[in-house]
């Protein structure tokens, strides 16, 4: 599925016409080869647009209007090259709609001390232009990202690549629409939430689907669509029959392979992005979806079990965040689900019943077919793999009755030990920041849930940025994490974005 715009980021440069026509010119000179350099360095995921010097109220506040309804911008980029009475953005950045960023820098990297003159200091102000502008977007009360440094140092330059993905967060979060398969499992409390409260946080869309409804798109599905897809799987995946019969074994696939194909076609049809399902309510499906939900996350879509929208969203949203990202490491739907509290070797065991996305495997991918107890069907079959090794952040977003929070828990993904045969599920172990007792620990006093949205490709600053942008509340678990510390950044929390 296709998981994103081809955005464009506009560079706005602020500017005034007390110092003449000359200097303007050098103005739009020098932004104009910033913008240039920038598209060049190969930091950037997106382009930046170059854009006429702002001089006046109206000039401002019509551009960013035309960001506002321009499909393909998704953020402007500002710089203060000289002074820009901030009076002047006033209205512009009250109308406006999308990221923001400040760029902190100047065109020259070294004072010329030779040469330096009234004219040339008149001519460079970034350094009081900048903050004018910074002082209005704070007294406005609104969000955005202030980078600072030399336009040409390479950190700088992904700095802003980062928030630029972040900032297509944001834009696309309004563009979720989140299918439920029936509802959430009974009695379940963090699976629950205010789809309202959601919609008009984040602009997602969540709605619900007679399990039987999308029965019928499955049962849809032409034999020969089926068994095509099944040769795919049997080309690309190992088989593991474990003594099951092969003719028997591809029985199971196939059933797979047309709810992936069922499901994929409903949620086409009807523009959904991303799919919850309920092992309690199935229906007429004759299995409980896995290997076809883990299919379907590969391709872009966002996933939570037992009704869990919240997580489908965020998997979607990180799907979207990370697209087209050079060696990503993959993003997935995942659970703690169970210790290892030998000293030294503390971690936890992540999985889930069968749904885990494979774009985190290491190694091969295997087909396995075995019973399920939950869901009362037929033995589903579904793909199993052990994760890569890395830094990744596992995040939840909680429902607090009066707000939304985001926990953001920076981990570190190992191998196990030893080999686990006789779990027929898809695996990731890490030991959350800063380590086991004071990660778990504070995740619980948060209000983390047992599903998170995982993935390597994203950092805690990227989704910390894009919970600020939302609204909401960000709550960071890395190394730098201390219980008492926590303890006071929860307290201030509460005083801080309660209704």
């Amino acid at each position: 599925m296709k998981t994103g715009k081809n955005y464009k980021f506009w560079f706005c440069t602020g500017s005034q016409d007390l110092y003449g026509d000359e200097c303007l010119q050098k103005v739009a000179e020098h932004s104009k080869i910033i913008v240039e350099k920038l598209n060049e360095s190969g930091n950037l995921p997106f382009e930046v647009v170059w854009k006429p010097t702002l001089i006046t109220n109206e000039l401002i506040r019509r551009t960013f209007n035309e960001a506002n309804i321009d499909d393909e911008c998704a953020g402007v980029i500002v710089w203060m090259h000289t002074f820009s009475p901030a009076k002047s953005w006033i209205l512009g950045l009250q109308e406006y709609r999308k990221p923001l960023l400040h760029l902190h820098t100047q065109f020259n990297m070294e004072i010329p001390y030779d040469t330096i003159d009234m004219d040339f200091m008149n001519e460079n102000q970034s350094a009081h232009g900048d903050r004018e502008f910074g002082h209005m977007v704070t007294r406005m009360g609104i969000e955005r990202k202030v980078v600072v440094g030399h336009w040409s140092d390479e950190k700088l330059q992904k700095k802003i690549g980062s928030w630029m993905r972040t900032a297509i967060g944001v834009v696309e979060s309004s563009h979720i629409r989140v299918m439920r398969v029936a509802d959430n499992m009974r009695n379940v409390a963090v699976t629950e939430g205010d789809k309202v409260e959601a919609q008009l946080k984040f602009g997602w869309e969540i709605d619900a689907y007679p399990v039987n409804e999308i029965a019928e798109s499955v049962a849809a599905v032409s034999e020969s669509d089926t068994n095509a897809l099944v040769d795919e799987y049997y080309s690309k995946y190992n088989i593991l029959l474990e003594g099951r019969d092969p003719a028997e074994f591809r029985k199971h696939v196939a059933v797979q392979a047309q709810i992936e194909l069922g499901f994929e076609r409903f949620l086409e049809e009807k523009n959904y992005q991303a799919i919850v399902t309920h092992f309690g309510d199935l229906g007429a499906l004759k299995q409980l979806p896995g290997l076809a939900i883990q299919r379907l996350m590969e391709k872009g879509y966002g996933f939570g079990a037992e009704g869990d929208w919240k997580v489908a969203a965020m998997v979607r949203l990180m799907k979207i965040m990370t697209s087209g990202m050079k060696d990503a490491k993959g993003t997935s739907m995942l659970e703690d689900y169970t210790y290892n509290l030998v000293p030294g070797k503390e971690g936890i065991l992540e999985a889930h019943m069968l749904e885990i996305c494979p774009s985190i495997a290491d190694g091969p991918i295997s087909i396995k077919c075995q019973p399920l107890s939950m869901g009362d069907r037929e033995d589903p079959a579904r793909l199993v793999f052990t994760s890569k090794e890395g830094t990744g952040i596992a995040t939840s977003l909680v429902d607090l009755g009066d707000r939304f929070r985001l926990l953001i828990n920076t981990v570190d993904c190992k191998k196990v030990e030893k080999p686990m045969p006789k779990l027929p599920v898809a695996t990731n172990f890490w030991t959350p920041q800063p380590d086991l007792i004071t990660g778990a620990e504070a995740w619980i006093l948060a209000g983390g849930a047992h599903h998170t949205a995982f993935t390597y490709d994203l950092t805690a600053e990227q989704m910390g940025d894009w919970a600020e942008a939302m609204g909401i509340e960000p709550v960071y678990i890395d190394n730098e994490t201390t219980i008492r510390n926590l303890k006071k950044d929860l307290m201030l929390g509460n005083l801080v974005y309660r209704k």
